[in-house]
């Protein structure tokens, strides 16, 4: 064998061992491919964590469900922590951004209440997604050191229930609520609604019921001024 063949020969087993493949099913060398489809891992991250949650989860099992090898998830995310971070970012934007937006632009505050918490329904028992919500999950299992997350998970659970108080103060101002409305009460009431339909969510797997449930949340809100 020539040096040039030699090579060659080193050069291609270096390939074979140090491709990985992307999304799209294409190989690329160690680290981060070119075409790294960072929604694509992202999401397939988000399904993993989902499911099992963030402590059981592994580096290994994120890798083979990404597709990638861990230099590229370091090289991409950082860590762990980070990676289960940006997906939950990724899961709050993906699945609760539009549902949200429809609740505040709602005029009816009535309907806003019966919409949302009907879309929400849907969301935590979709065929398609893990059950339950994943704000709700994570703070419920994860562990007390991981403190940055339970920092974020609890800027997002605060996100909602401002969300429906501004909604509130807005259904008082206009009339649509007694003036003499508890918003910050019952703000907190629909969210801890909310999140204990998510968790009803991961013990049955009757939508119809979970639905059911939904549509009583609108009784939270004191009956509309007469006149």
């Amino acid at each position: 064998m020539t040096r040039t063949e030699k090579t060659r020969t080193e050069k291609n087993r270096t390939g074979a061992a140090g491709t990985e493949r992307t999304g799209d099913g294409s190989h690329h060398g160690k680290g981060r491919p070119r075409s790294f489809d960072r929604d694509w891992a992202l999401g397939r991250a988000l399904e993993l964590f989902w499911q099992k949650g963030f402590e059981p989860v592994t580096v290994a099992e994120l890798c083979e469900s990404m597709n990638i090898r861990p230099p590229s998830l370091y090289a991409a995310f950082g860590n762990k922590t980070a990676l289960f971070l940006e997906a939950l970012e990724y899961y709050e934007h993906t699945y609760w951004a539009e549902p949200s937006r429809r609740f505040c632009e709602e005029p009816d505050v009535c309907r806003a209440v019966e919409r949302f918490f009907e879309e929400a329904a849907h969301i935590l028992l979709s065929p398609s997604t893990p059950c339950g919500c994943m704000v709700v999950l994570a703070a419920v299992n994860i562990c007390p050191s991981e403190t940055e997350i339970i920092a974020r998970v609890r800027e997002y659970r605060e996100k909602t229930r401002q969300m429906f108080a501004e909604r509130l103060h807005r259904a008082v101002a206009d009339g649509q609520l007694p003036a003499g409305t508890s918003v910050a009460a019952l703000s907190c009431a629909l969210n801890t609604f909310l999140e204990g339909l998510s968790l009803q969510a991961r013990d049955t797997l009757d939508l119809s019921e979970l639905v059911q449930t939904a549509a009583l949340a609108v009784r939270l809100l004191p009956a509309r001024q007469q006149g």
